[in-house]
């Protein structure tokens, strides 16, 4: 079992798709460490010898903010947005999306379950 920066890879993926597990590296950042390792692409996790596996992991942590690293980094620079009082920041704070997506239809993520507010009754005349 290959376990990298506090992440178990799938056994039995490529090297390229196993190292997308960990939060922060994309296909193509999964390509370059690869590379930079001397690794085949194709080569499947299992199969990685513990050389590979710490050369791979010395590779992330020379290189990449990964993981928890990368999650606090995120939030704080949200929190700094919202604090600031930002368009954004107010978005943020708000649960609306935040970069110019419409949100008369659609935005059901970013805004949760719909909550439906009944019509007024008419008045009736008589």
């Amino acid at each position: 079992m290959a376990r990298i920066a506090g992440i178990d890879l799938p056994r039995n993926k490529r090297g390229e798709i196993g190292l997308t597990y960990i939060f922060g590296i994309g296909r193509s950042r999964a390509r370059t460490i690869l590379k930079n390792a001397g690794i085949s692409l194709d080569k499947k996790v299992q199969d990685w010898t513990d050389e590979e596996q710490n050369k791979i992991r010395n590779g992330i942590n020379d290189n990449f903010k990964v993981e928890g690293a990368l999650r606090s980094e995120t939030q704080l620079s949200i929190k700094r947005i919202v604090d600031i009082g930002t368009y954004r920041g107010g978005r943020h704070r708000g649960g609306l999306p935040v970069r110019g997506q419409r949100t008369r239809t659609n935005a059901r993520t970013r805004k949760g379950k719909r909550k439906t507010i009944a019509n007024k009754k008419k008045a009736t005349k008589g």
